[in-house]
């Protein structure tokens, strides 16, 4: 049987396929119940008896959460019950709450065969390779906006146009808004548009909460910045950073503010459809939000205070091609609004909703394990570690291949999202940074890392993409220092190397000509920015 599962993983995409029908296949019982190895107190037995003839590392690795578990995929993966709800969560015959082990699932082909022909193998369509495969467009059926990319890139024609601003700390997020504007949020709690023509910045003022909403003890600025499919509202941080704020497009007037929900910073938002909002906290709670169809009026108006603003700057302390403005004097009502429901998760870092064919929402945590919950329950399904456990703090996900791509510190994993098993590992070209962001353009995959440089990788190749000017090199996007404070020479000098921005956040306009990239100091004592448009 080992030999026929081995011969079966050698077609395209067949062992991901098999992998993933056969881990859902129910392990069918036919005389008997479990033997009592099987049982907790079993394994507390055995555990207490091995523990007095073994020595002291032995005793360590014998403890660990691997063995007294009884399992060696319990690292790896394990799912939860549908009926599993907040503290009431009870494992598989009674074990204790949380994660159950996936100890009831055959890896046995004949058992998937025999399921398949009664019928309890569905959605087999779906379930066809969709990664790495011949399925891929050829050069020719690639889409405009992907030639124009790639064009750019590998004959090295995108310029960097940095934007020198001061007083702003640490860009983490952004979105373009139209082709001209793009919006970014900032570790100082300030939400700005920046018109691209003409270098002009405008702040957003940030939406206050109710007075029965507390904020942390500490400020952490805006992390997350999401549209909604139809491009008519948007998400962000609120004046507390504990809170979401919801914008209506194109004016950016405000619609609400979620509060109460979360305790600690807001990392991460996603949109699961026009109206349903997910937001996730460094609390490790998730919470789902309903935002209403229109904005009450009977909320008074909101007045700007003076710390939060930014006024035009004289020409002795702003640079010569960018300005400021403040939006308004005075914000127009908005309501504020409670989560729907709001669940537990485990040290959450940032998450991403994927709609194809799955309506999943996947969420990475710090743990070093990738969580998915189902979109249409707000449950918990199952979990699997990752490949590198070590700084996991980005998430994408590309809905028409099925793949998520997280970033740790020195690569970045492509997970199959029908099987969640890692497809892909991409060890990056500048070791020790870590990855900062990424991001999917059709089957371009870029990479931000912490050394100030934006990587492409060619998923249809598999490999980095190669400039045409320079056959030794991969074609990459390097920036320049932006702005800190203290100065880049001070920085030198304590931490004595050459000083580069990470690249905190980057996005690709619509016509896939101009990418937009920022982020500031990748050491947490440092103040700086870098805001820059390649184009």
């Amino acid at each position: 049987m080992e030999g026929n599962r081995r011969n079966a993983g050698n077609g395209n995409g067949a062992n991901r396929c098999g992998d993933f029908l056969m881990a859902g296949i129910r392990k069918r019982r036919i005389v008997g119940t479990k033997i009592a190895a099987s049982s907790p107190a079993h394994r507390r037995s055995l555990l207490k008896r091995l523990k007095g003839s073994l020595g002291y590392a032995d005793q360590r690795l014998y403890t660990s959460r691997q063995f007294q578990e009884g399992s060696n995929k319990y690292e790896e993966f394990f799912c939860y019950n549908e009926n599993e709800e907040g503290d009431e969560m009870v494992g598989v015959d009674g074990e204790p709450k949380g994660a159950n082990l996936f100890k009831d699932i055959s890896i046995n082909m004949t058992d998937f065969v025999m399921e398949r022909q009664m019928g309890n193998v569905k959605n087999l369509i779906s379930l066809q390779p969709r990664v790495m495969g011949e399925t891929f467009q050829s050069q020719s059926d690639m889409p405009c906006g992907l030639m124009a990319m790639s064009h750019l890139l590998t004959n090295q024609i995108l310029q960097e146009k940095p934007i020198k601003v001061e007083n702003l700390n640490k860009v983490f997020c952004s979105q373009w808004l139209s082709d001209r504007q793009v919006i970014f949020g900032t570790k100082c709690n300030k939400l700005m548009v920046l018109d691209v023509q003409t270098k002009h910045m405008t702040q957003i003022p940030s939406l206050a909460p109710s007075p029965r909403s507390l904020p942390p003890d500490s400020q952490c600025g805006i992390h997350s910045i999401q549209i909604n499919p139809s491009r008519t509202l948007l998400a962000t941080g609120g004046k507390n950073p504990n809170d979401v704020a919801i914008y209506r497009l194109p004016t950016l007037d405000p619609v609400a503010v979620g509060e109460v929900a979360h305790q600690d910073w807001v990392f991460a938002l996603s949109w699961l459809d026009d109206e349903f909002l997910v937001s996730g906290s460094r609390d490790t709670s998730l919470s789902l939000w309903r935002v209403p169809e229109e904005s009450p009026s009977s909320y008074p108006e909101q007045k700007i205070s003076s710390s939060s603003s930014i006024h035009r700057r004289n020409s002795a302390t702003s640079s010569a091609s960018t300005s400021f403005s403040t939006r308004n004097e005075v914000v127009p009502s908005y309501s504020y609004i409670n989560a729907v429901a709001t669940k537990e998760v485990i040290s959450l870092c940032g998450f991403e909703y994927n709609s194809f064919d799955l309506f999943s929402v996947a969420c990475v945590s710090l743990n070093g394990y990738i969580h998915i919950w189902s979109a249409e329950k707000f449950t918990q399904k199952f979990s699997r570690k990752l490949p590198f456990s070590m700084e996991n703090v980005c998430l994408a996900v590309h809905e028409d291949y099925g793949l998520y791509a997280v970033g740790s510190k020195s690569h970045t994993s492509l997970m199959d999202a029908r099987t969640i098993q890692c497809v892909k590992k991409i060890l990056s070209k500048y070791s020790g940074f870590g990855i900062r962001s990424t991001n999917f353009y059709s089957s371009l995959l870029s990479i931000g890392t912490g050394q100030g440089t934006v990587m492409f990788y060619d998923l249809r190749a598999g490999k980095y993409l190669e400039s045409n000017v320079n056959s030794a090199r991969s074609a990459t996007l390097k920036s320049s220092t932006g702005w800190t404070y203290p100065d880049e020479e001070i920085i030198m000098d304590v931490y004595r190397q050459k000083y580069t921005p990470a690249i905190y956040t980057h996005c690709v306009d619509m016509s896939g000509t101009r990418i937009f990239a920022a982020g500031g100091p990748l050491p947490i004592t440092l103040c700086g920015n870098y805001i820059g448009l390649w184009h």
